[in-house]
């Protein structure tokens, strides 16, 4: 299990409103700082306390940083005390959109496992929570890892450079144990689950520290990430069954890989020229103008995808009516409305993606609960006609 919310998007500034988002990990599903002001004051950050008055700390000076400006986090950090928010601001708590980009795999291999077992729903439900946990806490250890590699592309990017570690708030070697106690968080999760999961997890390890170096060495950074942001729908299977029917999940992860795709080539398409001074790759930048029909056959690959896995796992009829209408139908309406040389329009069709995944958990739901309420009905009437059969032979 690693590791951004529906805010409304009407106030997303950043440094600049033209550069929205951020290139993280896990974490870079994060939607921009709600208020800057836009950085930073002579070698000292300010921010606002509980009280309303502002506070000076000192910070590491950075050339790279303009010291003339003032950073403020936004009203959601700045309620907690100041000590905390640099952290916070690090591990991009106020945006949640990408912890839900990450969870929601893991429901669908959780729910997709629970329909294939019989898991009462209250234990689902507590696995639900756990994993829940488990994305928090390791999303923001993916955004820690990811602005330790990059911190010299955050300097040169206009949007990040105010981001704790490149602009000097928090020290690399501070970074670095903060990173040791959100894993240390990570671990006290993992070991809540069976010892199939526990070795099974720390298996992506692997691919969230690649990611970073991948956006230095090809233009497909987004299918390493699709690598490691969808290990939780093996993982969630896992966790239900304590191994894992390949046949099922292996299309279902492939499902997420392709989804992934699909919505961090629109997220980049937010700094593609900002990436193209800074030398970062991305499948923005590989498909270009061909984005929306290349994009076009990864999400037929997921609804696809989708449907085989709910096949091998003999899903019903709520489950394919609701991937195969509203799932597609919402894939459909973002690469109708997008347009990739419009910032604020891809981050609010980036921002979407959390319905699509909740559209995809809503059908195994629906589907479970079909299932088994059909069968307790069916169960019931049996008992009830065997009753009337013996009561008549009486």
């Amino acid at each position: 299990m690693f590791s951004s919310d529906s805010n409304d998007g009407s106030n997303d500034g950043d440094i600049n409103s033209n550069h929205k988002g951020d290139i993280g990990l896990l974490c870079h599903y994060s939607k921009p700082p709600l208020s800057l002001v836009p950085f930073f004051g002579s070698r000292r950050y300010v921010g606002s306390t509980a009280d309303g008055k502002d506070k000076d700390l000192e910070t590491n000076s950075d050339p790279a940083v303009n010291t003339t400006q003032l950073l403020q986090y936004g009203p959601f950090i700045d309620r907690f005390p100041v000590s905390m928010r640099p952290y916070l601001y690090l591990t991009r708590l106020d945006k949640p959109i990408g912890t839900w980009l990450l969870y929601w795999p893991c429901v669908w291999g959780i729910g997709m496992a629970s329909f294939a077992t019989g898991m009462p729903l209250a234990s689902m439900a507590s696995m639900m929570a756990l994993f829940g946990t488990g994305a928090v806490v390791m999303r923001g250890a993916g955004c820690t890892i990811n602005d330790m590699w990059d911190v010299k592309f955050d300097r040169m990017v206009e949007r990040t450079k105010t981001r704790p570690i490149a602009s000097g708030i928090i020290s690399r070697p501070k970074a670095l144990v903060f990173l040791g106690a959100q894993l240390a968080a990570g671990l006290a999760v993992l070991v809540q689950l069976n010892p199939y999961t526990i070795v099974f997890c720390l298996g992506s390890m692997p691919l969230v520290v690649m990611y970073p170096y991948m956006k230095r060495i090809t233009y497909w950074p987004q299918l390493v990430l699709g690598l490691a942001y969808n290990w939780g729908a093996l993982a969630g299977w896992s966790a239900v069954a304590g191994s894992i029917d390949w046949t099922v999940a292996l299309p279902l992860y492939a499902a997420g890989v392709s989804w992934t795709l699909v919505y961090d080539t629109i997220y980049g398409h937010q700094d593609k020229r900002d990436d193209i001074v800074a030398g970062v790759k991305s499948t923005s930048l590989l498909f270009g103008d061909n984005t929306k029909v290349i994009l076009s056959g990864f999400s037929a690959t997921t609804v696809t995808l989708l449907s085989l896995a709910g096949y091998m796992n003999g899903q019903g009829l709520p489950f394919y009516a609701t991937v195969l209408g509203a799932g597609t139908a919402h894939l459909i309406w973002q690469l109708k409305k997008v347009r990739i040389d419009d910032p604020s329009v891809c981050w609010q069709i980036f921002k979407s993606n959390t319905w699509f995944g909740g559209i995809i958990f809503g059908a195994i739901l629906a589907d479970l609960l079909y299932s088994r309420y059909s069968t307790d009905s069916s169960n019931s009437s049996d008992s009830s006609r065997d009753d009337n059969s013996i009561t008549d032979q009486k």
